[in-house]
């Protein structure tokens, strides 16, 4: 099978499983990344969990308020 052929059918899966197949594939490369590519390989993530509602997003001015009265 080309290359082609493999991302047309890849391209074919729902999103969820598009994303665990690329986190595999991104993750062979691991040590051919650089440290700027990983963050937005995760960040990447991050956002596609967002958009998909697989996680519950903090307001920033929430997060800052608990984080400032933790340091009282």
């Amino acid at each position: 099978m080309s290359v082609e052929e493999l991302k047309r059918e890849a391209l074919k899966l729902p999103a969820d499983e598009r994303e665990l197949l690329a986190m595999e594939l991104l993750s062979s490369l691991r040590s051919e990344l650089t440290y700027e590519e990983e963050w937005a390989v995760e960040a990447d993530r991050r956002a596609m969990e967002i958009r998909e509602g697989r996680v519950e997003t903090i307001p920033a001015d929430e997060v800052f308020r608990k984080a400032l009265d933790r340091l009282k």
